[in-house]
């Protein structure tokens, strides 16, 4: 909502407080003021010319000498461009000195051979918005009404000294779209009384009833239908300090009738629309619910298809607006209009939210309707808009108003007690200080020892329980007057739980490690939903979905990552490294909520290292994953309980992929995604991950133990074993490990080996065994007791045999 400051002085006495500190105030009590704009801000110098000669610039086709009277001793003469000037108009100048908006500086100039003193402007070119600038002056500059008086300040004309706040309204404050709303807001902020403007215009011999009836058949729709018959109009251009105000409010001016029913809207909030009468077409105004497939040409020459949710007002037989949103182009108040029917209604918000959510059209008007108008203005607006009509368009106003009312309200009513104000504000007032308040605020009271019961005016719908009289009393004693209280009880501070700490602990080492954390939808497609899955159950579908590929709960986070990388690499980032840490849906047997399950999923490919100066480059492949994992399981602290088997799992590479155990119990994988999957969605190589955050997180965690550096030397031996190409390196570790000890301290895999020198069947498997005891020095005898110990295991375990 735009607020004129200079027009909220018809209504409130603002002497003594300026724009800023108004706006100040208002925020301070309850509705933001988001900005304050003040409309002539760098402007100077422009006042109002008298053009007094044209003629065409002999050296331009394109171009105008004019001779203008600017008020000085002699006229000047202005080189002007603009398609409508012409002799004998009032027109506004920036005079040599000027400034214009954005700096622009107005200095003495020739043009194609001709001296320019000065320039006339447009609209736009005094920093008025195009679109809030009348047709008939779009394209050219502006031309005042003959009266102008020339060498005045054009500025004041155009009423561009105002300032204009900005509100930022919540949906719960519809009595604020209005500038008397505004101004019994201000008159409570600033104690000061409110003034209504008056709108009894003289009313003529004849009825209106003569002229027009009135039916409705939606009387749930609108309880409440005003018509009012002003004869005589003469259209033209509206007053120049109408025009003025509806610009600064951001609306366009068109002619006199309609910019007051505009006008109307944004002084009392209540919509109005201007027939004309002779284009209805009959003496009836019918209003009805849409018949279904019927058709309406609305006023920004749109035909639009309606339906039976759609009110309509009509001439008894096609509609000629759609109510509450838009008028209908068969009844325009045009040039040639003499006759207007007013309408002045109250439209219920639900049906008008209808139409305008469905056609696409949100309207001042529909803004107003569906938050909700204030019912006891429908007639004193219609009045107002009448005398308007009657003062600045010479119309005649017939007598009386043909009205269908089945409007019943009561105003609300809500009692509290001036103890509950207090202890819910922290606050010691007194009786006479919420009486006042509420007194300021025009709400009728009545007090009965401590208990204050409230009627609260019809424009205030946003009152109907104790809170909101809570909130009153404290907006305006002052948000800034109320007490600071602490809690009273014990209190601990806020923590992160265990779980929570070990969740950002693994996000720092992924995105230490180079990877992005991604977050994507929880809902895939039927097909995609079991991808991957940990544990295969059945997909858990939505009642209601928005599309058929987010229809399922998903049972895996690695097919969404994958839409992610194919999604980067179609964009040339051939190297993505992805995780996300989030949850899965697992369907119960029962008709229970699904089983929520937070898992840790990752997806790599392209480079994983890259350093052009050494000429060295590293892709990312399985072991690039396994390692990142590793360094999860190492700052989680469970690494020593992690072990890797190979696997066969569906969607991934036969060959490149391994099960995770955790105490030997599988919670996750890691491999590459297979070669057909990798095709179809246009990747190279990629490797995931996927395994159970909720198992890591909630494995036990051994004390840290710290030893002390050792003192004595340990020993290395490497042995190369050929063994089956069948037997796993990880079986021939484990068995190390057991035959070697409490002095074997590290078992290191450092080559393998199956070329063409190798056995059939073969290869060589190359281990760096590490002895070495904490409290001594080892002998060789005891180094090789322990190695030939390590050597008959792996014999008689593995079948290997150490290589010649």
């Amino acid at each position: 909502m735009f607020v004129s400051y200079k027009w909220l002085q018809d209504y409130v006495d603002l002497s003594g407080i300026t724009a800023d500190e108004l706006a100040e105030r208002i925020t301070k009590s309850g509705i933001e003021v988001e900005g304050v704009e003040q409309k002539s801000k760098g402007l100077k110098g422009v006042v109002v010319g008298h053009v007094l000669e044209r003629e065409q610039h002999p050296n331009a086709d394109k171009l105008n000498k004019c001779l203008v009277d600017i008020g000085q001793e002699h006229p000047v003469q202005i080189i002007c461009g603009a398609p409508n000037v012409d002799k004998g108009q009032k027109v506004a100048v920036a005079t040599v000195g000027a400034v214009l908006p954005g700096n622009f500086k107005i200095k003495k100039a020739k043009l194609r051979g001709e001296e320019s003193n000065g320039m006339i402007c447009s609209l736009q070119e005094l920093g008025i918005e195009a679109k809030l600038v009348a047709k008939d002056f779009a394209t050219g500059i502006y031309v005042f009404p003959k009266d102008a008086e020339v060498g005045a300040d054009a500025l004041e004309y155009l009423g561009l000294h105002d300032e204009v706040l900005e509100l930022g309204l919540t949906p719960n404050r519809a009595d604020a779209m209005s500038m008397l709303g505004v101004a019994y807001e201000v008159g409570a902020i600033l104690g000061r009384e409110v003034k209504w403007p008056s709108g009894n215009a003289e009313n003529s011999d004849e009825k209106a009833s003569d002229y027009i009836k009135v039916t409705v058949d939606a009387k749930e729709d609108n309880p409440l239908y005003i018509a009012k018959v002003i004869k005589n109009v003469e259209i033209g251009p509206s007053p120049l300090w109408m025009q003025a105000r509806l610009m600064a409010s951001g609306i366009r001016p068109h002619n006199n009738i309609v910019d007051i029913t505009n006008y109307i809207l944004l002084e009392y909030g209540q919509p109005l629309h201007a027939f004309d009468y002779d284009q209805i077409g009959t003496k009836e105004i019918l209003v009805r619910r849409a018949n279904e497939g019927e058709k309406i040409a609305t006023l920004d020459d749109v035909e639009r298809v309606l339906s039976s949710n759609h009110l309509v007002i009509t001439n008894g037989q096609q509609p000629i607006a759609l109510a509450g949103v838009m008028g209908g182009a068969n009844s325009e108040v045009t040039s040639d209009t003499t006759t207007v029917v007013l309408e002045s209604a109250y439209f219920t918000g639900g049906v008008i939210r209808k139409a305008s959510k469905d056609h696409g059209l949100r309207s001042e008007a529909s803004a107003r309707y569906e938050k909700g108008i204030d019912p006891e203005r429908v007639r004193p607006a219609a009045e107002r808009a009448a005398q308007l009509m009657a003062d600045y368009a010479n119309g005649t106003v017939l007598s009386g108003t043909v009205e269908v009312n089945n409007l019943t309200f009561e105003p609300e009513v809500v009692s509290i007690t001036l103890d509950r104000i207090n202890r819910s504000l922290g606050t010691d007032l007194k009786i006479q200080e919420v009486e006042d308040i509420f007194a300021r605020l025009q709400f009728k009271t009545v007090t009965e020892n401590d208990m204050i019961t409230v009627t609260v005016p019809t424009r205030r719908g946003d009152i109907t329980i104790e809170a909101d009289l809570i909130e009153e009393v404290a907006r305006l004693y002052g948000y800034d007057n109320l007490p600071t209280t602490l809690p009273i009880g014990a209190a601990t501070p806020g923590q992160l739980t265990e779980y929570q700490k070990k969740r950002r602990q693994v996000r720092r080492v992924l995105e230490g490690a180079g990877l992005y954390q991604a977050t994507t939808y929880s809902l895939t497609s039927l097909e995609k939903a079991a991808q991957f899955a940990l544990e295969t159950r059945d997909s858990i579908g939505l009642a209601m979905p928005m599309s058929e590929e987010r229809s399922q709960l998903r049972l895996s986070i690695v097919p969404q990552l994958l839409e992610a990388v194919k999604y980067n690499i179609a964009r040339q980032i051939d190297s993505v490294a992805l995780y996300e840490i989030g949850s899965v849906f697992l369907k119960n047997e029962d008709d229970s909520l699904p089983e929520e399950r937070e898992h840790l999923a990752g997806a790599i490919t392209g480079l994983w290292e890259s350093h052009p100066w050494q000429a060295e480059k590293k892709q990312a492949d399985f072991f690039v994953a396994k390692g990142i994992l590793e360094t999860v399981f190492d700052a989680l602290g469970v690494l020593d309980r992690i072990s890797f088997r190979q696997a066969q799992v569906k969607n991934l590479h036969p060959g490149r992929t391994a099960e995770i155990l955790l105490n030997d119990l599988v919670i996750g994988y890691v491999g590459q995604v297979h070669p057909a999957i990798q095709r179809e969605m246009d990747l190279k190589e990629t490797y995931i991950f996927e395994v159970s955050f909720k198992a890591l997180a909630q494995a036990e965690v051994q004390p840290i133990q710290y030893q002390s550096i050792p003192r004595f030397p340990s020993v290395t031996r490497d042995i190369a074993l050929v063994v089956d190409r069948e037997t796993v390196a990880g079986h021939i570790q484990r068995v190390i490990v057991e035959a070697g000890g409490r002095l074997l301290k590290e078992v290191n895999i450092f080559d393998l080996y199956e070329g063409d020198k190798m056995e059939e069947g073969k290869k060589s498997i190359a281990f760096s065994l590490k002895y070495f005891d904490p409290e001594r020095t080892l002998t060789d005898e005891e180094v090789t007791k322990t190695h030939e110990k390590v050597l008959q295991a792996v014999k008689d375990k593995a079948g290997a045999e150490l290589r010649g």
